[in-house]
């Protein structure tokens, strides 16, 4: 099948999809958040695998997601053998995109530079690969949060072979990365974890190695050979503060199977790509990482960048989402026309069309003060930062893409709803996202643990003064206005919660998150068009900031109706299709 599920191995129009080439704003953002001219020397790569995931990479994975991994725990004879069968295309997937450079290019030097790049260039190339395959992007972004968490945590070089298998080009020698963190018991509650570590250290053998004793309950990317585990070791104190973090290979240094069973393997809903399951640890051999009792402060670190993952993989489920919307519009007839020409189905791409960039720079956002702080581990801004935007990254772009890949099944038709259509894949992987490394719940009153703790609120607030001081574009004088209101108001709301009580706080969380996602997305959009039309004159940009705070900030009278104003319908082409728009022709809009 082709990428939008059609028999004929090609689009509607004939073409497989370069998602690099075809998504402009993605381009701009991507030139925005690189540092150090890394861009210039990321934007051939980005090309090139933005062609391999719109051809070869999203073919196969139609295909895998019909023939998904199967588990044997046993062999024939009743032994343990813990083996997952894959399908060749996902094989050949993984071949592609690990040799593409994905994680190995953040941690060792790429052929023709002297430096990694950051941590930016691997989430923008899983944003790509989340157009296609958000599955596969969870072991590749589990197998760079691995190597992130040695290269910070194990600073005596303890597990540098694990470390090198990570980051390595030669799919022979990688090793994938894993992340076991939930309990049947815990769920959120990670101190609740009740799985014991027991040292196998002796006086002549100081390996730092342990053996592993409990059951992990959502284990994804099952048979990883770098996974990482929290365990309590005995007289641990309770709580998140007696974990440690420990390595658990799927077979040993000695090329043993480690003691572990691999139960059963989740039937899911979606991302069928990524085996998840239930394991066993029956004294698994496991390898401290770092100092003992502080591997919950460790795990965090994996924890944000997945976090931050999940959020960069909805932006690529939104942007295939609005592909497919506009190819299917601009091909289907209804009533004697092309459906992309009634008035309804232009509001419904350009909210779309919105959404998605809203979205992209907000995650991009999170991306690059995540990417910052992992180059300065003493740049407190870049920090604080980096722990506002993540969890408010992750809860709003999760919704949004279940959202939004909904309503491009609607606008499929009932071809949107069966499995032969990619619509259909792309609302069951996009489900998971708000389940994922934390429910909004969760995720917000971590943002109030932010503020509370960390003072993050403060770089929040210097960050959005920032960008609405650098707008002074007359056509963009109402937008800033509207925004600096808003957010004069955000903080006065920010304060309230500080003093609040404990439960009042709490209640007000999650409608907290939406307005900081609120004001700074409008914030970014606002910056980003005042540099548009610095740069080049083009006020599409304008356009689409404009349409984020109408259907965010501000409170029509009548819901919008009794105004007369139709932005969709003024300026479909140029927010839909990308058209450049002469400022000038703004100052003529009705409304």
């Amino acid at each position: 099948m082709s990428n939008d599920g059609s028999p004929s191995g090609e689009h509607e129009n004939g073409q497989d999809t370069n998602y690099w080439r075809c998504t402009p704003p993605l381009r701009a953002t991507a030139r925005r958040v690189y540092p150090n001219g890394e861009f210039e020397w990321a934007k051939s790569q980005l090309d090139q695998f933005g062609e391999l995931v719109g051809t070869v990479v999203s073919e196969n994975s139609d295909v895998v997601d019909d023939h998904g991994p199967k588990l044997h725990t046993y062999d024939a004879y009743g032994e343990v053998q813990n083996e997952v069968e894959y399908h060749p295309a996902q094989r050949e997937n993984e071949r592609l995109v690990y040799e593409s450079g994905i994680v190995a290019d953040a941690f060792t030097p790429p052929s023709d530079r002297d430096e990694p790049v950051g941590l930016i260039h691997t989430l923008t190339m899983q944003l790509l690969l989340s157009y296609v395959d958000t599955g596969l992007v969870c072991p590749v972004s589990m197998t760079a949060g691995a190597a992130l968490v040695l290269r910070n945590h194990d600073t005596e070089g303890h597990l540098d072979d694990y470390y090198s298998a990570l980051t390595t080009r030669s799919y022979e020698s990688l090793i994938e990365g894993a992340m076991f963190l939930t309990e049947e018991q815990g769920g959120s509650d990670v101190g609740a974890i009740e799985t014991v570590a027991e040292s196998l250290d002796s006086a002549d053998d100081p390996s730092r190695r342990y053996e592993l004793t409990g059951e992990k309950w959502f284990c994804s990317n099952i048979d990883a050979d770098g996974t990482l585990a929290l365990a309590r070791r005995p007289d641990a104190p309770e709580g998140t503060n007696g974990l440690s973090l420990f390595l658990v290979p799927h077979e040993t240094e000695d090329g043993i199977l480690n003691d572990q069973l691999y139960r059963r393997l989740k039937d899911k809903l979606g991302t069928i790509s990524v085996p998840t399951g239930e394991v066993e640890f029956r004294g698994a051999e496991a390898y401290l990482v770092g100092e003992p009792e502080r591997g919950f402060r460790y795990m965090a670190t994996m924890l944000n960048w997945e976090r931050i993952t999940n959020a960069v993989g909805a932006v690529g489920i939104m942007g295939r989402s609005l592909v497919e919307s506009k190819r299917k519009a601009t091909n289907r007839e209804a009533f004697g026309n092309a459906i992309r020409e009634y008035p309804l189905v232009k509001r419904d791409l350009v909210d779309m069309a919105v959404d998605f960039e809203a979205a992209l720079v907000f995650a991009m956002e999170a991306g690059k003060w995540f990417d910052r702080y992992e180059r300065d581990h003493e740049n407190r801004d870049a920090y604080r930062l980096m722990r506002v935007l993540t969890p408010i990254a992750k809860y709003r772009t999760a919704r949004m893409a279940v959202d939004t890949a909904s309503y491009a099944m609607e606008i499929q038709g009932g071809n949107g709803y069966v499995s032969d259509f990619v619509t259909h894949r792309l609302y069951r992987d996009a489900q998971v996202l708000p389940i994922w490394e934390g429910t909004s719940n969760i995720l917000s009153l971590d943002l109030l643990r932010t503020f509370e703790k960390e003072a993050a609120h403060e770089a929040l607030v210097s960050h959005v003064d920032a960008l609405l001081s650098s707008v002074d574009h007359p056509a963009l004088d109402e937008l800033a206005s509207v925004v600096a209101e808003e957010f004069t108001t955000l903080q006065t709301a920010i304060e309230t919660l500080a003093d609040a009580d404990d439960d009042y706080a709490q209640h007000e969380a999650k409608r907290l998150a939406e307005y900081v996602f609120d004001v700074l997305t409008a914030s970014l959009l606002v910056s980003n068009a005042q540099r548009d039309l610095d740069e080049s004159g083009d006020a599409r940009a304008v356009l689409v900031a404009t349409h984020f705070v109408q259907t965010t900030l501000r409170e029509p009278d009548g819901r919008g109706i009794i105004d007369g104003d139709a932005l969709a319908l003024a300026y479909f082409d140029a927010i839909v299709d990308y058209e450049s728009v002469d400022p000038g022709s703004l100052a003529n809009r009705d409304g």
